[in-house]
């Protein structure tokens, strides 16, 4: 039996770019934890039996739609905090690279994003955290190499 090839959590990185030509990426500062989630919008019609219209129907179901969810939290750090509101401030959607590097081969999406939500927790005594919803706009695409 051969053992599963896996990661630890920091090699998977959520990236901001800014700038133009070039775009430079860069991973802000203070994220413990990152969860990406990848959609895929289904649209459902029944399927009838031909030979027995009586027969319950199956369902078929059709993609129409991709996006991407990236969720994160972990400390306010002061290194990546304007990052975090510039995105924020934007009423356009900010560049953004997610990328899974394994041992043999990284896998990288770039696109846009918009900064659904950015979310603070200030216990008394206690480190600031923060929480951070991001929603793809438009297309991710995808490179293996």
């Amino acid at each position: 039996m051969a053992d599963a090839t896996t990661i630890k959590g920091g090699k998977v990185k959520v990236q901001l770019g800014a700038g133009t030509s070039p775009i430079v990426y860069t991973s802000p500062c203070g994220f413990t934890q990152r969860s990406i989630t990848l959609n895929k919008g289904l649209e459902e019609v029944q399927i009838p039996d031909c030979n027995d219209p009586d027969a319950v129907d199956w369902l078929g179901r059709d993609a129409t739609s991709l996006s991407m969810s990236v969720g994160g939290e972990g400390v306010l750090a002061e290194e990546s905090v304007e990052a975090w509101l510039d995105a924020f401030d934007s009423v356009e959607s900010v560049p953004v690279k997610v990328i899974w590097e394994f041992p043999s081969k990284t896998i990288t999406w770039t696109g846009k994003m918009h900064l659904e939500s950015f979310e603070t927790t200030a216990p008394n005594a206690r480190r600031v955290t923060a929480t951070v919803s991001m929603q793809s706009d438009g297309k991710m695409t995808r490179v293996v190499s």
